[in-house]
């Protein structure tokens, strides 16, 4: 080739761009100047005025709130994360979950020792709602991962096991609870509530364990796949949804509609016979048809669509739309490519900002400031120290009873003693129906902070040597 032919080329190649060049300048002046002639002629037109209470006043209206609170709200959720990480941090060195950082973060940020006019700058009562949203997605999410995570294998020589063991986490808390009611009643109730809805609620209150907690200490402390973190996650799951239903009990004894509960019990009974009978077979056939492939966009989607159907059951059912959440993961083989699949996709998201923003919310609506008086904080400790021995002793000896080890059945025991978030959303119940005062909420609330700090450290002092150690995340 000529050494003309690469200057011809490089001169077209010049003259094609100043062509592009002076065609792209002459669009832009000529839409210019189209729209300067349009808005010469637009400004001899008159609109009509904006009548107050019209529907384009309050569209305005409306549209500037939620610019404004979207706004507070992504502010919350960059606060929310970075207290949540910076208190992983320091309790990861303490030796405890990074999961507990998130769960002081959300406290910390709230009015209990901030203040509600220091809090209110981070977490404004406005964004409260939006928030709410965003935290009951975020849980929902995270147990379906927990239930694609669980292996049945490591259950099914247990099954029985695992019933009574649960029901007896739920026995012994429920009537020492119960018979402390004896002492927390005069001193704390008032006279619109009746005493067997007083010992009822905390009764229920005591039974609970923090699943979703508990699901991220074990996976914190490297023990979800293990026979005795398998355990545990099956009796949090019965343990839970027992106490929901007798929490449904509780809520129509104080309604005057006792029949609620037992409406909820037989709808939750009869939908868990539906997931694992009708809606685990046709999964598992669904997915087989492609277990050498990964997931079609369409499979995908449609696990979403079942996962907030199943979920959207089990809240109207009467229990919590996180079970059905659950339920839904436990149906789906965990070894297969979908569940990797999604595992993978949607964990960072959910690990990291949406359940940080569930503990905020709740955060947000605790008040541990009430205690004062002396007398407060013995029946707190008292309420402590029957909370702790009741789970305890009632799962390590029922446990102890159907096989394991004495040194995996006071792990199991400790595990159960998580109660966490989901005992602060009963707590809520309870304050809303006016069951519970305000004093005795504050109490129940560290009640919950204390059992689900002391787990972390107490199975590994269990575990001894045994102890795999936190995982990395």
């Amino acid at each position: 080739m000529s050494p003309e032919h690469p200057r011809q080329a490089a001169g077209a190649m010049r003259r094609r761009g100043l062509i592009e060049v002076t065609v792209y300048v002459l669009m832009i002046l000529t839409a210019v100047a189209v729209f300067f002639i349009i808005r010469s002629q637009g400004q001899t037109l008159a609109a009509p005025a904006v009548v107050e209470g019209s529907a384009a006043h309050v569209a305005h209206g409306e549209s500037q709130a939620a610019h404004a609170d979207l706004l507070r709200l992504l502010f919350a959720l960059a606060a929310i994360i970075m207290t949540g990480q910076a208190l992983s941090f320091v309790f990861a060195r303490i030796g405890q979950p990074p999961v507990i950082g998130e769960v002081v973060a959300g406290i910390l940020l709230g009015p209990s020792l901030l203040g509600p006019e220091i809090s209110a700058l981070i977490l404004p009562p406005s964004v409260a709602p939006s928030l709410g949203v965003v935290a009951q997605i975020g849980v929902i999410l995270y147990m379906f991962l927990v239930g694609l995570d669980l292996n049945p294998a490591l259950l099914a020589h247990r099954a029985r096991a695992v019933i009574l063991t649960s029901h007896a986490a739920i026995i012994l808390p429920f009537l020492m609870g119960s018979a402390l009611a004896l002492v927390l009643y005069p001193r704390l109730a008032s006279d619109r509530v009746p005493f067997t809805s007083f010992a009822l609620f905390l009764g229920v209150a005591m039974a609970i364990t923090a699943f979703p907690v508990l699901a991220r200490i074990l996976g914190d402390l490297g023990l979800s796949r293990t026979d005795v973190g398998g355990a545990a996650i099956a009796c949090a799951a019965i343990d839970d949804v027992t106490a929901w239903c007798l929490l449904a009990l509780v809520v129509g004894i104080a309604q005057a509609h006792a029949g609620l509960g037992l409406l909820v019990a037989g709808g939750t009974i009869a939908y868990v016979a539906f997931m694992f009978l009708i809606a685990r077979p046709i999964l598992s056939q669904m997915i087989s048809r492609d277990q050498d492939a990964l997931p079609s966009r369409a499979t995908i989607g449609l696990i979403f669509v079942a996962l907030l159907l199943s979920a959207l059951a089990t809240q109207a059912i009467g229990i919590h739309a996180i079970f059905g959440a659950f339920l839904l993961g436990a149906v789906i083989p965990h070894d297969s490519p979908l569940s990797r699949a999604m595992t993978r996709g949607i964990e960072p998201a959910v690990t990291f900002l949406l359940l940080p923003a569930f503990f905020a919310f709740t955060g947000m609506r605790t008040r541990v400031d009430l205690l004062v008086d002396a007398g407060h904080w013995v029946l707190c400790l008292a309420i402590v120290v029957t909370a702790i021995v009741g789970k305890f002793v009632g799962t390590a000896v029922a446990s102890r009873l159907t096989g394991f080890g004495w040194r995996d059945a006071a792990v199991l025991g400790a595990l159960m003693n998580t109660r966490g978030l989901m005992e602060l959303v009963v707590l809520n119940v309870g304050l809303d129906l006016g069951v519970i005062a305000p004093p005795l909420f504050a109490m129940m609330v560290l009640m919950a902070l204390v059992t689900t700090l002391m787990t972390s450290p107490l199975v590994r002092v269990l575990m001894g040597r045994r102890n795999p150690g936190p995982s990395a995340s």
